[in-house]
């Protein structure tokens, strides 16, 4: 009996949302302060046309301004979902700075952020310390093939990354050559 009370019950409420729907509500958009103390009519949003606000302290899609990051590997190691890749490349010269000033030593031959794997947590972003992972408002990314879920952050191509790794191992072995030779010529001295 407590069964058919509650079909009649649901029914009810059903028809009444159903009879109520063919009002549209007034043409407010959904950022309208007023939007929401609509009681009646139609909620369901057209979209892409319409969509609901997303609030300002969401986890959503994460982003690298790749400018700005020094490559220091925090946000891989406290991922617990390992989701981010870095290698990194020692630079022979100054590369540069960052927007808050932090001088720049690595290169980012890669780093992906694999968005299949990752769990929103957010810690990725709290231990960078120059801000440059961030999480967008941006949470309609879906794709057919899994693969696009990983975003690549670098600003360099292979080629060039193994040049810069070409580079620093060149640079190693010269100083080591000089100091191999300041040794010898101590003990020659000496």
């Amino acid at each position: 009996m407590a069964v058919v009370k509650s079909l009649v019950s649901g029914a009810r409420l059903t028809m009444r949302h159903f009879l109520k729907a063919g009002k549209r509500r007034s043409s407010e958009y959904v950022s309208d302060e007023s939007y929401f103390d609509q009681k009646e009519g139609a909620v369901t949003l057209c979209y892409p046309y319409e969509a609901l606000p997303v609030p300002d302290n969401g986890r959503y899609r994460l982003h690298n301004e790749i400018d700005d990051c020094i490559v220091c590997d925090l946000c891989a190691k406290i991922c617990p979902v390992n989701c981010i890749t870095i290698e990194s490349v020692k630079a022979t010269e100054e590369i540069g700075s960052t927007s808050d000033g932090t001088k720049k030593r690595l290169y980012a031959p890669v780093f992906d952020i694999d968005m299949a794997k990752c769990c929103y947590c957010g810690l990725c972003t709290t231990v960078c310390p120059t801000d440059c992972l961030t999480m967008t408002p941006v949470y309609d990314f879906s794709e057919v093939d899994i693969k696009n879920m990983v975003y690549h952050f670098t600003n360099l191509t292979p080629e060039q990354a193994e040049e810069k790794k070409q580079l620093f191992e060149k640079q190693q072995e010269e100083m080591a050559a000089a100091k191999a030779a300041a040794l010898a010529a101590r003990k020659k001295q000496g």
